[in-house]
């Protein structure tokens, strides 16, 4: 695969039943059927790196689904979530051509129209992953963002290109402090609280 060198595609992905029902086409994109769906989403040119990785899987839930973020958004200060990337057809309801496919997003809750809606996120709808054309015309190659609807459909830059996005993401288990947040009680507790200070001495 031209793109993704090195990158363990087999492995990037979690096909649950979930994901196998709502994400993933069974065959991948034919050139007529990508002519199609780009003709649908407003002529936006897809990325040939999301073409390759919809290739060797149409769609899918990543096992990795966190990113990195420099700047704040509504889900956390440092990273963002993603629960599916959807794949190029019209057979699954997460497709980008399926009953709930970037069109959706921007005909039905008014998401701004800059590119190509490609993920969603644990907030059922509130916030989205975006390919953003912009700056680079409908045959360019797409910057990624974060679109939030809860702020006003405010616009943070989250990658460079779709490539860079997907082999940016990483393990939830890098944003999970449950465990550091064990040892700072427990430490707590062994060095003891007092409920109030301490009488003064007369």
């Amino acid at each position: 695969m031209e793109h993704f060198e090195g990158f363990d595609v087999a492995g990037f992905w979690d096909d649950s039943a979930y994901a196998l029902k709502e994400y993933v086409e069974e065959n991948p994109p034919t050139q007529e059927l990508i002519a199609s769906v780009e003709e649908e989403l407003g002529g936006y040119r897809l990325p040939d790196s999301y073409i390759a990785l919809m290739t060797a899987h149409n769609g899918g839930v990543p096992n990795r689904d966190h990113f990195p973020m420099a700047e704040p958004t509504s889900w956390a200060d440092d990273h963002i979530v993603i629960t599916g990337i959807r794949g190029i057809g019209r057979t699954r309801p997460q497709s980008l051509g399926g009953e709930f496919g970037s069109r959706f997003w921007t005909d039905m809750w008014e998401y701004p129209d800059i590119g190509v809606y490609f993920a969603d996120t644990p907030s059922a709808g509130h916030d989205m992953l975006a390919l953003d054309y912009r700056a680079c015309g409908r045959d360019g190659e797409p910057a990624v963002v974060h679109v939030d609807q809860e702020g006003d459909f405010a616009i943070t830059s989250v990658a460079e290109n779709f490539e860079a996005f997907v082999t940016g993401l990483v393990d939830e288990s890098v944003y999970d402090t449950s465990e550091e947040d064990r040892i700072d009680a427990l430490a707590t507790v062994r060095e003891g609280v007092s409920p109030r200070p301490p009488a003064a001495v007369a």
